[in-house]
């Protein structure tokens, strides 16, 4: 029985590669930062199956007591700092976590059990202003905030310790990934929750930022398969996971307002853009500059041309699905909390 070392385990991505990982027979174990009150994230449903293990990625001596502890024979470090708006307002603790907490990762690993594989969560953000469409393993990098300068240093010092220490290393430059599981602060699921509450009669409108911003949306139940297929080759490298497709913020928003019988007429250009429902003419829609980077990226398009061959990795849930997945499960989590609400 293989085990497995799991960082971030309680995030979206965490807990679809923990079931993952329970499914083909691993004996997982999951670091958890200690918090007055014990929060299980995405992973409460498994939580009996998981064994967790008290951690901070700046702490070196904890992430060595945890590989002891652990034994593990893979390890993904899918902790960071990851919202990037965040990013801007604490720089520091972003580069704690996403830079040298990389380094303290792989550094435990090189103290106790060198020959585990190892997978390093990179980021699409990376790229940040493009160097070329579509943007592969061979295309270079240019960040666009602290989060992305910081993955960039994760990126290159796991990419280091395979050369200078002959570590089975990965990076997986993650394109953009949702889910149900995403958080309200990610954009995407932002979206659909108001979706469901605008539509639902409990919100009016919802405000986001740059509505032209163009993103590769895959799922993350289909990416953290990749991450698995990584630690499972002969050889370790780097691959790019995405669809190779790209999507604005305008058709993420369209779709998923489509999907519950709703449609959107756009009024207006720039910050003065306003989304209309088409049948009522109420406002549902607005941009509201606040929600702008200082520094944008105006577009990601990974190929995964690599990760296909290479992987044999194959994409089940196409962008019209996993929109139609997010808004599905916040209309059920909404009309729960109106259902509550009514019965006080």
């Amino acid at each position: 029985m293989k085990h497995a070392l799991i960082t971030g385990i309680t995030g979206q991505d965490g807990s679809y590669l923990a079931e993952l990982l329970l499914e083909k027979g691993y004996e997982v174990y999951g670091i958890m930062r200690r918090k007055s009150v014990v929060d299980y994230g995405n992973v409460g449903h498994i939580k009996d199956k998981v064994h967790f293990i008290y951690a901070d990625m700046t702490d070196l001596v904890s992430l060595v007591n945890a590989m002891r502890i652990s034994q593990a024979d893979e390890v993904y470090n899918l902790a960071a700092q990851s919202f990037v708006a965040t990013s801007w307002e604490q720089p520091i603790a972003t580069a704690d976590i996403d830079a040298i907490g990389v380094t303290n990762m792989l550094e435990a690993i090189r103290t106790v059990k060198p020959e585990s594989h190892f997978y390093q969560a990179s980021t699409s953000e990376m790229f940040g202003l493009v160097q070329e469409m579509p943007q592969t393993e061979k295309t270079p990098f240019y960040p666009r905030s602290p989060y992305g300068v910081a993955k960039l240093y994760g990126h290159w010092i796991t990419k280091n310790y395979r050369e200078s220490y002959d570590m089975f290393a990965c990076s997986g430059i993650l394109f953009n990934h949702e889910s149900e599981r995403r958080g309200k602060e990610f954009v995407t699921r932002k979206i659909t929750d108001a979706v469901a509450r605008i539509k639902l009669g409990v919100q009016d409108y919802v405000e986001l930022g740059n509505m032209d911003s163009k993103r590769d949306w895959g799922h993350s139940k289909d990416y953290v398969r990749a991450m698995w297929l990584m630690l499972q080759q002969e050889k370790p490298d780097d691959y790019v996971i995405a669809t190779n497709e790209t999507r604005t913020v305008r058709e993420f928003v369209e779709t998923a307002f489509t999907h519950v019988g709703i449609k959107v007429e756009w009024r207006g250009y720039g910050v003065d853009e306003v989304g209309i429902n088409k049948e009522n003419g109420s406002i549902i829609v607005k941009v509201n500059k606040q929600f702008f980077r200082p520094a944008e990226v105006d577009v990601l398009l990974g190929n995964p041309k690599k990760a296909d061959t290479e992987l044999k990795w194959v994409r089940e849930i196409p962008f019209r699905e996993l929109v139609t997945r997010m808004v599905d499960n916040d209309m059920s989590l909404v009309a729960e909390e109106i259902k509550i609400a009514n019965l006080k």
